[in-house]
């Protein structure tokens, strides 16, 4: 196992899985399960003989079929993606002239605005990180904000999210996580609104991270010029079909009783983690903000016990002092080395 980098990383672009080495315990990657369920499995390998063709227009229209069913939408209204992260690379063709990302926030729409040439400016909350008196810049005329938020797992009421709406801008939902909350409250996944636009993931849920399978919801004309410079054939035959078998009403409502019993299990993990010693940030998501003056040594710790957990210095807003952990059955591993260190 490799030694511990306690060094904060150079690039906006480091991700969970990088503290996850081969054989770890891994709280640090949201991914809920360690493989897709059987039944997705057995569907994509029976399209395996496929590859050979391109993937068609039929392909995508049953894939984007799935999702206004599942969603109450039309079928104009959905745009597959290569991941949720897919949508944030193609922000720039909405050609914004300033961006305001809320903070903290997963670090990817910053990133990938910031190389297109946008001006991007970080919207900051404090403490417990909610939108109450948020101030966005007027000028901004693309928001994007997550719900719940990736990396505080706080869930924002819809009001507060339609508050950020300006004539002239442009509101991005990131939901990736939004089928993680049982009945997801807040969503906008289901509302057509000309200036909103939702993207969501399936790789968290179903265990697709290598596979890169989410979408984007909005009005037409908006995902128009979201796609108006696009790769072709931006998916493949897999993951279109991917996206189509995860927004069956069987696989929606698997989801949803998954969703159950994970916020179950979070709130077991949040209760322990605060007897621990941990300052626990309240949330809905499907992982536990948590802030401890010594959690450079719990992460040192739960590093050399073969245990990966998220650093946070590397979100705006966040220091060294918080650590972001995936909602996990083995959590009292973590609660036990949080205790050992505070004592």
């Amino acid at each position: 196992m490799a030694s511990l980098n306690l060094s904060p990383p150079a690039t906006s672009r480091y991700h969970g899985d990088e503290a996850v080495a081969p054989g770890m315990l891994d709280f640090a990657v949201n991914v809920r399960h360690a493989q897709p369920p059987e039944w997705l499995v057995r569907r994509l390998a029976a399209r395996l003989p496929d590859l050979a063709r391109y993937p068609g227009a039929q392909d995508e229209q049953r894939a984007r079929d799935a999702v206004a069913a599942r969603h109450g939408r039309t079928r104009e209204e959905v745009l597959p993606l290569a991941g949720a992260a897919e949508g944030f690379a193609l922000l720039r063709n909405l050609r914004p002239a300033r961006a305001a990302i809320v903070a903290p926030a997963f670090t990817e729409p910053a990133a990938a605005l910031t190389a297109a040439g946008v001006p991007v400016h970080h919207v900051v909350l404090e403490p417990p990180f909610g939108l109450r008196d948020i101030r966005v810049p007027d000028d901004a005329d693309l928001v994007v904000v997550g719900n719940p938020t990736n990396p505080t797992s706080v869930l924002h009421t819809r009001e507060q999210l339609l508050a950020l709406r300006r004539p002239g801008r442009i509101l991005v939902v990131d939901e990736a996580f939004a089928d993680s909350v049982p009945g997801e409250p807040g969503s906008l996944a289901a509302d057509p609104m000309p200036d909103v636009l939702v993207l969501r993931s399936l790789t968290k849920t179903w265990a697709l991270a290598g596979l890169r399978v989410g979408y984007a919801l909005g009005s037409p004309e908006l995902l128009a010029r979201l796609t108006s410079a696009r790769a072709h054939w931006p998916l493949g035959t897999l993951q279109l079909a991917a996206i189509g078998a995860c927004c069956e009403p069987q696989a929606v409502g698997d989801a949803a009783a998954d969703a159950e019993r994970l916020a179950a299990l979070r709130a077991e993990m949040a209760a322990g983690l605060t007897a621990a010693g941990a300052e626990v940030v309240d949330g809905r998501a499907p992982f536990v903000l948590f802030r401890a003056p010594e959690a450079v040594l719990i992460r040192t710790r739960l590093h050399d016990r073969g245990i990966a957990i998220r650093r946070c210095d590397t979100f705006v807003g966040l220091d060294e002092s918080y650590l972001r952990a995936a909602v996990r059955a083995e959590w009292p591993l973590l609660a036990q080395v949080i205790a050992e260190v505070r004592r």
